[in-house]
């Protein structure tokens, strides 16, 4: 008797059934519809933290190479003439500008101290001036521009961010100072981009 219950229970076929494939189906559908929302605000945030991280170092980099070298350097997009242009989503440079004339000119001695990659092609990096100038103290020569740099995400304008410079020559990264979603540059303006 043992024996014919012991053939029985394992003669039987293991696998799913049409049903429970449906169900599995629907619950992964349904996890991926709620979570993929949220894995997309991620990758935005994090490329945005990403970029504005970079631009910082890259102004730390400036600024402290003009007071170790005891020299003019500027940080901007340089054109085709190697000349500082407006279009910071382009491949940002940071150089010795002995003249401080805005232009690369390595046949004077300048040199390329720092590059930043161009920013993705769908998002914005804005800036009021084509370039800044460091003193050998550390200082903004040539003013400094009353709106931030600021970073705009295409599609997502509430997860711009943005870097504040001021003319002492240190940079500070914008925040959202009244939690709502929004940051924020020192003055308490929210970061918009147009």
């Amino acid at each position: 008797m043992m024996k014919s219950y012991y053939l029985q229970s394992h003669n039987k076929r293991q696998g799913f059934t049409l049903v429970e494939l449906m169900i599995t189906i629907a619950i992964g559908a349904t996890l991926t519809a709620i979570a993929l929302p949220n894995f997309n605000n991620f990758l935005v945030e994090t490329r945005v933290d990403n970029e504005i991280s970079h631009l910082q170092r890259l102004l730390l980099t400036a600024r402290n190479t003009a007071i170790n070298a005891e020299q003019i350097v500027t940080i901007c997009p340089l054109n085709a003439s190697n000349r500082c242009d407006t279009n910071w989503q382009n491949e940002v440079s940071v150089f010795i500008d002995i003249d401080g004339d805005k232009t690369y000119e390595p046949a004077t001695d300048e040199r390329v101290v720092a590059v930043k990659a161009k920013i993705n092609t769908n998002d914005k990096l804005q800036y009021g001036q084509d370039s800044i100038i460091y003193t050998p103290t550390g200082s903004i020569t040539g003013g400094v521009s009353t709106s931030p740099f600021k970073y705009c995400p295409k599609d997502y304008p509430a997860k711009s961010r943005g870097i504040t410079v001021s003319t002492s020559g240190r940079s500070y990264v914008t925040s959202d100072t009244d939690t709502d979603g929004i940051d924020e540059d020192r003055s308490g303006n929210e970061i918009t981009c147009s």
